[in-house]
């Protein structure tokens, strides 16, 4: 454990040291030398409440010494009525970038569901949680998914009631495999309404991981609020590890800090057998919220005894990655083959992906030569990887290799994948003769087929494009999601149409009732802040605030630019900074001080 906390931190010269006496503890923000803060103290409390466990408290612990880089690392995945950022510059890149559910969306046509290591981040093992039902690997949607499919949006109840009248019989394999289509669809209202006629009508015995199911659902549709109420009215003898799992997973999408260390603490308090998840789910938090604890919960998971799953190293992999310590990334791939960890597939693309990203095309197309040879062996699932990765490094006659490898009979995320690949290499017909395919051979496509393929148009402003497949959805029942929203707004946003975005945006929340995703609101405040319109930029970001999004130093980052773009002052934002718990490191603290409406220049003595 040692090694593997030795590995995630940095270069001498890319961090901060950090005082781990006060891990879980007190926490405080180190003193950064004079200047760095921008006019803070130099220590401020990071969280109202914080972790921190009677049986072990860190607090008294002496300092390690370790250092946590000051990049910024990353997480990334989506989530409808959820609060998670998606993309953000602290985002988890390889997993996978649609809605958390708790596997990558997988085609209902894909015969060969496998593990392929890109979990997203919650990590939620199947057959532990409540929230990863059975993955069904029938080709075709069971009579039951198509009645739930086919029913209006607010009467799955009755076309149950009718579907059973009918004399048809529901078993727990039929159930598992419903709700699991629901989730890849992001049907996640008509699965809570199946839930909840589940348990009304007597058709299912709820066990623990039923009540985790519905809880999560619950916290998608109706907010984490309406969630942790529903809580107490699980039996008691059901309210569980499973359970608390979830509400876990859920705060951690939400990046609502206070809430996730209560639960953290709980589990703790209840004795729960602590193993790599709720770690895992930390250490992603930290990572979004405040990268220098990363150390100290590897610290605490090594006074707990506590052994890194792999998921746990992806993690850290992907944040050294996304901070550009391509040494540090390294160190931490060393360390998982210490301890004995196969290095999958899944951990490849991470590196891949990272290589890409950081400009060492010959180390990425090592790494990708390596998954190839994977293929060679029969296995073809890495198709969906390799070819956005060849297309981000402009090989396009790689991209024609392996898509040759798939065209034949393809799957659907092998299709996605070639779109993606095509649309980098920006051959708009390609993707479109994919795509056409797509919709020929599968008559039920998500949003999330639909938003690859407008990503297309709208990375080659090709609005009016978009706006026709838009129709195209309609026409094919397909509903309006956040997730098309965001993809409309990058249409017009790249298109020039930045106030047609916004006004966008502003009607189909209000249409549908659903928050749109952060990456919306980042998409319209870069760009406002790039034109200096601070007064649009501050509407986005109260918006975003309203929305439940809590600001970090990426976005106040932004809005400050708003503000340099502008050349005009920005009174009070340190305060404003302060009351969300946002701490400038040294690169936000010089943008403050360009916008200090008090900060005193070469003339001002003179004219004083």
């Amino acid at each position: 454990m040692w090694a593997l906390r030795r590995a995630s931190t940095p270069l001498r010269n890319h961090g901060y040291r950090v005082r781990t006496s006060f891990v879980f503890g007190k926490l405080e923000v180190p003193y950064f030398g004079e200047g760095n803060i921008a006019g803070f103290g130099t220590t401020a409390t990071l969280s109202d409440r914080f972790i921190s466990f009677e049986r072990n408290n860190l607090a008294t612990w002496p300092s390690s010494g370790i250092c946590i880089s000051s990049h910024g690392l990353s997480t990334q995945a989506g989530a409808e009525n959820s609060g998670e950022e998606v993309n953000m510059e602290d985002g988890f890149s390889e997993l996978d970038e649609t809605h958390p559910t708790t596997r990558s969306e997988i085609s209902d046509d894909d015969e060969n569901v496998v593990d392929d290591g890109t979990q997203n981040e919650l990590d939620l093992p199947e057959g532990e949680t409540g929230l990863a039902e059975k993955i069904s690997r029938k080709r075709a949607p069971s009579e039951l998914t198509k009645a739930i499919w086919n029913a209006p949006a607010l009467s799955v109840g009755s076309a149950l009631d009718k579907w059973v009248s009918e004399g048809n019989e529901l078993s727990r394999d039929d159930i598992s495999s419903t709700l699991t289509s629901l989730r890849r669809r992001r049907m996640f209202g008509k699965a809570l309404q199946f839930s909840e006629w589940l348990e009304a009508s007597g058709q299912l015995e709820f066990n623990e991981r039923d009540y985790a199911s519905r809880l999560d659902l619950i916290a998608r549709v109706q907010g984490l609020d309406k969630a942790e109420s529903y809580i107490a009215k699980i039996p008691e003898s059901f309210q569980g590890e499973v359970i608390y799992q979830t509400l876990l997973a859920n705060y951690v999408i939400a990046n609502n800090v206070k809430k996730a260390e209560e639960v953290f603490n709980k589990m703790k308090d209840l004795e729960f057998p602590m193993t790599p998840y709720p770690y895992n789910q930390m250490l992603i938090l930290y990572k979004r919220i405040d990268k220098r604890k990363i150390a100290d919960v590897l610290l605490l998971m090594e006074k707990e005894n506590v052994k890194p799953s792999p998921f746990t190293y992806k993690i850290l992999i992907d944040a050294k990655g996304l901070s550009n310590d391509i040494s540090g990334m390294e160190q931490v791939v060393d360390s998982m083959k210490a301890d004995g960890i196969e290095v999958d597939v899944g951990t490849l693309s991470l590196l891949a992906k990272h290589y890409v990203s950081g400009g060492l095309k010959d180390k990425a197309k090592a790494i990708l030569k390596d998954m190839e040879e994977i293929n060679s062996k029969g296995s073809r699932w890495p198709c969906r990887i390799l070819l956005p990765l060849y297309g981000e490094l402009q090989m396009e006659d790689d991209v024609r290799r392996v898509w040759k490898i798939c065209e034949e009979n393809p799957r659907i995320e092998e299709c996605m994948a070639a779109i993606t690949a095509w649309g980098k290499l920006r051959n708009v017909q390609e993707a479109e003769k994919v795509f056409d395919r797509v919709v020929k051979t599968w008559k039920k496509l998500s949003t999330k087929h639909y938003s690859t393929m407008m990503n297309v148009y709208g990375d080659n402003k090709m609005l009016t494009k978009g706006k026709e497949l838009v129709n195209q959805m309609a026409e094919r029942g397909c509903s309006m999601d956040p997730f098309t929203w965001d993809a409309v707004v990058k249409l017009y946003v790249e298109a020039g149409e930045v106030e047609k975005a916004d006004s966008f945006l502003v009607k189909a929340a209000k249409k549908f009732g659903m928050k749109p995703l952060f990456n919306s609101y980042r998409t319209l405040i870069d760009h406002y802040a790039r034109r200096g319109d601070v007064h649009n930029a501050e509407k986005i970001f109260e918006k975003m605030i309203q929305s439940g999004y809590l600001p970090r130093f990426s976005q106040f980052g932004t809005l400050i630019q708003a503000y340099v773009n502008a050349k005009t002052p920005a009174y009070g934002m340190r305060d404003r900074m302060m009351a969300h718990k946002v701490f400038p490191n040294k690169a936000l603290a010089g943008q403050l001080a360009q916008v200090d409406a008090f900060r005193k220049t070469a003339v001002s003595d003179l004219l004083d």
